[in-house]
Parts: structure tokens; C-alpha cells; sequence
């Protein structure tokens, strides 16, 4: 752990200005040279031309010596393990860990004990937010009655209480009719769902179909499961003009079915996680428990189609899909472990290979981190404008260094990326003008606490 967590610190008084920065603008799909102003927790001015010869007196200045700054990761997907698993991971310990990950707003899923199906517990998200006071926190609600795909959860409440978009987590809702209900009543209050696309009779197994399955001794879930749910789902959209987010995208059908899709104007979005254009199911290897994921990782050719995705736009965001085991769950033989890993901390530096790959640019990378998951979950944030959220993030995107989850601040260390050598790190994270972390290689004017 190479930085400093900076609890009770609160914005300068006045002014503050970050200068001297590689400024990512991701609306502008630009990168330039220039400074950013922040006055009351807001962007008061930014640009090329701004404070070129130095800020002026009476406004505290952080020289950025170059370094990249760019608007805060907005992570559309993370699991905690509060309530119900809290040996697994606390709101506290996810939003350090997502502080130190340069993520300033997080959308936590419903899936924990109890599931987000009553507005209490969305609530109860905004309030631990407000006393844990780091990164933002927002919660789904449930799509279905104990995620259980069966009866709708009282979406109009849970709306009315807070929660920003709706789905039953990893539970693939199999009953075509509940989920043409479910965006049918949706409708009526413009609200979002999201759903991971895995037909469920299909997608029982421990790692993908193939090659790699049958050498391991290991059941496989054919990627047809995945592809079968989104043409499923599409059409599900076109019978009932709801709005429609599919999470995940794993598959290279998936990928050339969704693109037709929005050639042909239907109204879906979509994501994925790192691990699915980073890995791919050569990373399961000698039974590593860690590579266990939903969707299990896929073949070479489907991680090279999921860039493909990224690249051309067809998927629109990616998340982290932070989901924390503890080491009794996953240093068991591999059929019996419990399926995930986290991501908070590694999200952007996995993410800036698509970048030192020549896959994408900076901005473009921002659009898919930033962006654009605050605008389809209707969140602040995750742009460079006059009046929007100081949220933002400082980052050197030549730092090469190696993972290793000893150093994670997440409570539980599953990683699929632990040993993988990156390139790029989070210097500085400010969520409403307030710095949140600092490398201890980056000096503002914080102190920690």
C-alpha cells in the first residue's frame, strides 16, 4: 500500500486549483495540457489556457508536474459484503479501496443479506455514505422479490427511496414473462434495468466449454448460454420499448448481436469487466479458484471480440465487477469455490492496457470508465464541465508495477490479476473537491489522517 487514505479532511476554503496536468476530457474526446479549477466542491473552470503562467495569489495550487487528470471512475458495478457478509467486505473497507482504485462514485448491487428489496436498505446505503464520507455510494434495487426471478420487487419504491437502476445481480432472471413485466412496469417510471445475460439451464458449469475444460476434468458452460439471453432480451426490448442494460458481455456472438441490435435503433446499453477482455480461460490454469468468475472467462477469440466491442463502442461501459470471497471460499478444489473477484484497485490500471495497446485512447478509455456509466444510471460526475462535481482523478499512466493482493486495501484478496505485471497508477482521487487518497508520491496540501 503505497498511499495515504485522507479521512476528515475537508476542501480548502477557497479555491484550489490543479495545474500543470495532462487534462482527459472525455466529452471533448480531447487530451491537453491545462489546469482545473475547483471552488465549493464544484469545477469552477478548466482548459488549456487556464493559469498558464502559474495560479494567481490567494488560491492554494497543486503542481500535477504533468501527471494525467481526468474526471473519477464511476463503477456501475460492485458487491459489498454489508449487509450480511461483512467478514468479506464493509461499505468502509470497499470505498478505501475504491479511493486507492481512483473510483469516486460506486453502485453497489442488491444481492447481499437481506437483498436490496425493501427502500430501507437503499436508505440505509445513503446513510452509511454519508458517515463513511469517501467515495459516493448509490444502490440498485432489486428486480424480483429475493432475487429469486419469480415476483417483481416494488420498483416505484425503491425508486422513490433512491435506487438508480434495477436487477437481480449475477441471477439471470430465466422467465421471459417476468423480465417483459418487469420493462413493461419499469416504463412507467423511466427506470433502468440491468441484467446479466447467462440462460440459466445452460450456464451451470465451473469454467467456459472448450479445450481448456475438457483437459481440466472441469463441467463447462457453453458461451451459447450467454448469446441465447441477449437475442432473448432484444426482442423482449422491441416488444415493450423498455430500457434495457445488459451486464457483462463475455462473448464474441454477444458482441455482433448487440451491434446489430443498435443498428437497427434498439434502445440497449451494456458493459463489461476487465477480466473479460484482459483473460482468458488459459487463466484458470492449474485450478486457479481465482479465475472462478460469472461468466467464467472464454476463449482468445472472444476477449479479442469483447476489444473489438470496446473499441467500436458496441459495449458501452465497463465496471469492475467487484465481488469479494474470503479465503474459505475460494482455497477449496475448484468446483466447490464460489465464483468471483475483486476489482476496485485494479480496474483503471488493467483498463490503461487497452491504451498501451494502441486499442483505444485516453479519452475514449474515460468515456467507457466514466462517461458514460454516469449517464446511463442518471449519476453526477464522470465529466469535465463549469458547475459539475469536483470529482476527479490524478494518474500516471507509465508507473509500471506488479500486482499483488498482499497490498490490496479490500478486505479479501481474490484477485484474477494477482501477479500480473501494469502499467499505470492512481496518484490522487478528490470526490467533491476533497482529496480522498494520495500516493505517497504525490504531495497536495491534504494531511492524512
Amino acid at each position: 500500500m503505497s498511499g495515504n487514505i485522507l479521512k476528515g479532511v475537508p476542501p480548502h476554503a477557497g479555491s484550489t486549483a490543479y495545474i500543470n496536468a495532462r487534462i482527459v476530457d472525455p466529452v471533448a474526446d480531447s487530451e491537453y495540457t491545462g489546469a482545473v479549477l475547483i471552488s465549493d466542491g464544484k469545477i469552477a473552470d478548466f482548459g488549456p489556457s487556464l493559469f498558464a503562467s502559474g495560479a494567481p495569489y490567494g488560491i492554494q495550487s497543486v503542481d500535477c508536474g504533468g501527471l494525467y487528470l481526468a474526471p473519477g471512475i464511476v463503477d456501475a458495478r460492485v458487491h459489498t459484503g454489508e449487509p450480511g457478509e461483512e467478514h468479506k467486505e464493509t461499505l468502509a473497507s470497499a470505498a478505501v479501496a475504491a479511493a486507492a482504485g481512483g473510483i469516486t462514485s460506486m453502485v453497489l448491487l442488491p444481492d447481499n443479506e437481506p437483498p436490496f428489496d425493501d427502500a430501507s436498505l437503499i436508505e440505509f446505503v445513503a446513510r452509511r455514505a454519508r458517515q463513511i464520507r469517501l467515495v459516493n455510494m448509490y444502490a440498485y434495487g432489486a428486480l424480483t422479490v429475493g432475487l429469486e426471478g419469480k415476483e417483481l420487487a416494488e420498483i416505484g419504491l425503491l425508486a422513490e427511496a433512491g435506487a438508480v437502476a434495477f436487477t437481480d445481480a449475477d441471477h439471470t432472471v430465466g422467465s421471459a414473462q417476468v423480465l417483459r413485466r418487469a420493462l413493461y412496469y419499469a416504463k412507467a417510471f423511466d427506470a433502468l434495468i440491468v441484467h446479466l445475460p447467462q440462460e440459466p439451464t445452460l450456464s451451470g458449469g465451473q469454467m467456459t466449454s472448450g479445450e481448456m475444460a475438457t483437459r481440466l476434468g472441469l463441467s463447462g458452460s457453453p458461451p451459447l448460454a450467454e448469446v441465447m439471453t441477449v437475442e432473448r432480451d432484444i426482442r423482449l426490448v422491441e416488444m415493450t420499448g423498455g430500457r434495457l442494460h445488459l451486464s457483462k458481455i463475455s462473448t464474441a456472438e454477444s458482441v455482433t448481436v448487440i451491434a446489430a441490435a443498435k443498428a437497427r435503433g434498439i434502445n440497449i446499453t451494456c458493459d463489461t469487466a476487465p477480466p473479460y477482455f484482459a483473460l482468458n480461460d488459459l487463466a484458470v490454469g492449474d485450478y486457479r479458484t481465482f479465475g472462478k468468475l460469472v461468466p467464467p472467462l472464454r476463449s482468445e477469440k472472444d476477449r479479442r471480440a469483447v476489444v473489438d466491442g470496446l473499441r467500436d463502442g458496441t459495449i458501452d461501459a465497463i465496471v469492475s465487477d467487484h465481488r469479494p470471497q474470503d479465503q474459505d471460499s475460494k482455497r477449496v478444489p475448484f468446483a466447490q469455490a464460489l465464483p468471483g473477484g475483486i476489482g476496485l484497485e485494479t480496474l483503471l490500471p488493467v483498463s490503461l492496457e487497452l491504451v498501451h495497446n494502441r486499442e483505444i485512447s485516453l479519452p475514449k478509455l474515460f468515456q467507457r470508465v466514466s462517461t458514460a456509466p454516469a449517464r446511463l444510471f442518471g449519476l453526477p460526475g464522470g465529466k469535465l464541465a463549469k458547475g459539475a462535481p469536483a470529482d476527479l482523478i490524478v494518474f500516471d499512466v507509465d508507473t509500471a508495477w506488479q500486482i499483488d493482493r498482499a497490498d490490496f486495501w479490500s478486505k479479501t484478496k481474490n484477485s484474477p490479476f494477482d501477479e500480473r505485471p501494469v502499467q499505470g497508477r492512481v496518484m490522487a482521487t478528490i470526490v467533491g473537491g476533497r482529496p480522498i487518497y494520495c500516493d505517497e508520491r504525490f504531495a497536495t496540501a491534504a494531511t492524512a489522517v
